[in-house]
């Protein structure tokens, strides 16, 4: 395959054609099977410097113009590969290297999950004297499981902290319910979990 893609900012292991990089835009879409927006899928493919940003976004509208993916009726804003993309993902997909696949995938599916989280469980910051106070409040879906309030000294602080609670609002909640009941199983679980994150 030829590699006609501009290559800047791509890692050793990424994709250095168009073709490959539609491909993958396209295998990306029908895997995950949830609709994303074009921010999520070049997001996806950034991540792991799997192509860059030029070179995705210019993909990822040729497929749209080309009939391989198309918006959703009710929000436009959301992306779905069409049967042509879908075909394009089930038979060419084993042109591209299985780590690629396998990168993309991971990707596509924390920014999902990020997501997700970011729409059920919700952080507020307010500036204050000598830095920052925090709020995050974890959802139970109808109702509010937990609200914590921390000071922060400063922006670093800030993001460190938001980003952490966003990956996995879940494991900050199981964390305190663990300590507050001193249940020493569970705080051994939750220190298993911590061991385990990225």
């Amino acid at each position: 395959m030829a590699f006609d893609a501009f290559d800047e900012g791509i890692a050793l292991g990424g994709v250095r054609s168009k073709t490959e990089v539609r491909i993958l835009i396209c295998y990306l879409l029908a895997s995950v099977d949830v609709p994303m927006t074009k921010e999520n899928v070049i997001d996806a493919l950034l991540e792991k410097g799997l192509t860059n940003y030029f070179e995705a976004s210019s993909c990822f509208d040729d497929l749209a113009d080309r009939g391989n993916i198309k918006k959703l009726d009710d929000n436009p804003k959301y992306y779905v590969p069409t049967e042509n993309g879908r075909t394009v993902a089930r038979d060419l997909a084993d042109n591209l290297p299985l780590t690629v696949r396998e990168r993309a995938y991971e990707c596509a599916l924390n920014l999902l999950l990020q997501e997700k989280n970011e729409r059920e469980n919700k952080v507020s910051v307010e500036k204050c004297d000598h830095g920052y106070n925090m709020t995050c409040s974890i959802s139970g879906g109808d109702m509010n499981l937990m609200e914590v309030s921390l000071f922060l000294a400063d922006s670093d602080q800030v993001k460190t902290v938001k980003k952490n609670f966003y990956k996995n609002p879940q494991l900050f909640y199981k964390v305190m319910i663990a300590v507050m009941t001193r249940n020493k199983a569970l705080i051994k679980d939750a220190l298993q979990d911590l061991d385990n994150l990225a």
